[in-house]
């Protein structure tokens, strides 16, 4: 009995440590972020952080892993027992409610840079972790918005597109955002008016109203 809650008692310490490490790496990125920074967040000493991963590489990995896993969670929570256009709008919606923490953001973003960085310096284990995790993620998204490659595809566009926005800082009243229509129907206010005309960019990025 004893050991059965020492190894939940490690089980839970892992979990921090994974939920810890996604808020520092999303901050500084791979190569930013320390153990030790990781350790104290957790609460516990480098030495007890290793007996639990043997290397910041696979805490890392276990990062980018946790963090296709909350939303792919989101994703299926969102839109199960639903079908047709209710599937794409609950997970839409669920994907605007999981943005609303933008370190969980952040650390997607960590994720493809940190893929790329490591690629770039010979080393494969990363991507492999990291395009596996998302390729999954990908692929049940395709299923549950009811098979169609391009259907998926176009909805995965739009999640990039988001983080982008997100990433930039855009506040959700920015007309940036007024594209995504419905906008109710994704979870977001109404296209703030742009006094004297439509608010939509024109090419240069400035508003098309006219004067």
């Amino acid at each position: 009995m004893a050991r059965t809650s020492m190894r939940m008692s490690a089980e839970e310490r892992r979990e921090s440590v994974i939920r810890a490490a996604m808020v520092e790496f999303a901050r500084a990125g791979y190569r930013g972020t320390s153990t030790e920074a990781i350790a104290r967040r957790v609460g516990v000493s480098q030495p007890y952080l290793f007996r639990l991963f043997p290397s910041k590489q696979a805490i890392f990995e276990a990062a980018c892993v946790r963090c296709i896993e909350d939303t792919w969670r989101a994703f299926d929570e969102a839109s199960e027992g639903l079908d047709g256009e209710a599937v794409h709008e609950a997970m839409s919606r669920a994907y605007f409610d999981l943005i609303e923490d933008r370190e969980r953001v952040m650390m997607q973003m960590q994720m493809y840079v940190s893929v790329f960085a490591a690629e770039n310096g010979g080393e494969s284990e990363i991507g492999e972790v990291a395009r596996a995790a998302w390729s999954e993620l990908f692929d049940r998204i395709r299923v549950r918005l009811g098979g169609d490659m391009a259907v998926a595809t176009q909805f995965m566009s739009y999640g990039m597109l988001i983080n982008t926005l997100v990433a930039l800082g855009y506040p959700r009243d920015h007309r940036i955002w007024s594209g995504f229509e419905p906008p109710k129907a994704l979870g977001m206010p109404d296209a703030p008016e742009v006094p004297g005309g439509s608010g939509e960019l024109g090419p240069s990025g400035e508003s098309d109203a006219s004067n």
